[in-house]
C-alpha cells in the first residue's frame, strides 16, 4: 500500500487571533484534500491543519523543527504582516526544502507575508511594497482604488465570492490541467479585490510563471502562479519543488462559499459567482489535487 502524501497546512498568525483568516477558516481545502482518494481508493492526503504557536523563545516547534521524516508537503499561508517566522522557524522551513519537501508559499497583498522573505529559494517569488518590491516600477503603484488603506501589490481581480477566469501561459503547465472540464485546462480560480504580487528572479532558469489574471480595474495582466521545479542547488541537493500565489484567499473557505463567513474587519461587499458556475468551483478543485501531486516529492 502506498503511503498517503502527509500535507501541512500552516498559518503564520496565531490560534488566539480568531477574527481573523486563521487555520479554521480552511476548512473546505483541508476536507477536500482529505476527501482525495487514489487510483485504487485509498487515502491520497493525510492533512495537519494549524496556526502558528511559539514556544517562550518565540519559534514554532513544528516549523522550527520541520523534517521530511514527518511532512512531505507545506502549504505556508503567510498572513502575517512582520514577525510571523523567527529564524528558527525559517531555517526549520529551508531545511525541509532542501531535503525535497515540497512547498505552497502564498500570502495577499501590500506587506502581507513580508516574513517569507528570509526563505531561502522560496520567499523571492513574493513582491512586497516596502521590501522586495516588483523590479518592475510601473508595477508599483495601486491597481485596486476602492479599499483605500491598502496599498500596492493589490491587483483587484474580483470581488470575494466571485471567478476569475485566468489564463495558462504556454506551454500549459501539468498543474493547470483538468480532464473533466471541456477545454482540458483550469479556467477559472476563485478572485480577491486585492491580490499580491509574485514573479520570477532572473537567476532562477527552473522557474516559470504558468497562469496569469487580468485587473477588473485597470485592466492590467498579473501573475497568478509561479512554479519552481527541483534542481541540484549549491550545496549539491535536491530541493522540493516550489508553487508561489498571488493570494492566499484562491484557498480559504470564504472565497469559495461566502456563506462560510469571514473575519469582521473585511469591508468589500462580497458576490456570488463561485456559486453560480458551478464549474468554478470543480476548477480550484482540480487544481488543489494537481497541487497535491505536484508538489509531492520524487
Amino acid at each position: 500500500m502506498t503511503k498517503p502524501l502527509r500535507i501541512l497546512l500552516q498559518t503564520t498568525l496565531l490560534p488566539t487571533e480568531e477574527d481573523d483568516w486563521t487555520i479554521a477558516r480552511f476548512s473546505l481545502l483541508r476536507d477536500y484534500l482529505a476527501s482525495l482518494k487514489d487510483e485504487i481508493g485509498n487515502p491520497l492526503c493525510e492533512v495537519t491543519a494549524r496556526d502558528r504557536e511559539p514556544d517562550a523563545d518565540g519559534h514554532d516547534p513544528v516549523l522550527s523543527n520541520l523534517d521530511r521524516a514527518n511532512f512531505d508537503e507545506l502549504w505556508l499561508f503567510a498572513l502575517d504582516v512582520g514577525g510571523g517566522l523567527s529564524s528558527q522557524d525559517c531555517a526549520g522551513i529551508t531545511k525541509f526544502h532542501q531535503q525535497g519537501g515540497g512547498i505552497l508559499a502564498t500570502r495577499d497583498h501590500q506587506d502581507m507575508g513580508i516574513s517569507m522573505c528570509t526563505l531561502e529559494n522560496i520567499g523571492c517569488f513574493h513582491y512586497f511594497n516596502t521590501r522586495q518590491p516588483d523590479p518592475d516600477e510601473s508595477r508599483c503603484c495601486r491597481d485596486d482604488p476602492y479599499t483605500s488603506y491598502i496599498s500596492w501589490p493589490n491587483y483587484h481581480s474580483g470581488n470575494n465570492g466571485d471567478y476569475q477566469i485566468i489564463e495558462p501561459v504556454e506551454p500549459v503547465h501539468e498543474l493547470l490541467k483538468n480532464p473533466n472540464s471541456p477545454e482540458g485546462v483550469i479556467k477559472y480560480f476563485p478572485a480577491h479585490p486585492h491580490e499580491g504580487g509574485i514573479g520570477v528572479p532572473k537567476d532562477t532558469p527552473q522557474a516559470r510563471v504558468i497562469a496569469v489574471g487580468k485587473s477588473k480595474v485597470t485592466g492590467r495582466q498579473f501573475n497568478l502562479v509561479v512554479a519552481c521545479d527541483s534542481t541540484n542547488d549549491k550545496i549539491d541537493t535536491i530541493p522540493g519543488r516550489v508553487v508561489a500565489q498571488s493570494t492566499f484567499h484562491h484557498f480559504v473557505d470564504y472565497n469559495w462559499d461566502i456563506s462560510k463567513g469571514c473575519p469582521s474587519f473585511v469591508e468589500e461587499l462580497p458576490g456570488d459567482g463561485m456559486k453560480q458556475e458551478l464549474r468554478a468551483l470543480e476548477d480550484i478543485h482540480a487544481y488543489v489535487k494537481n497541487l497535491a501531486l505536484w508538489l509531492a516529492p520524487e
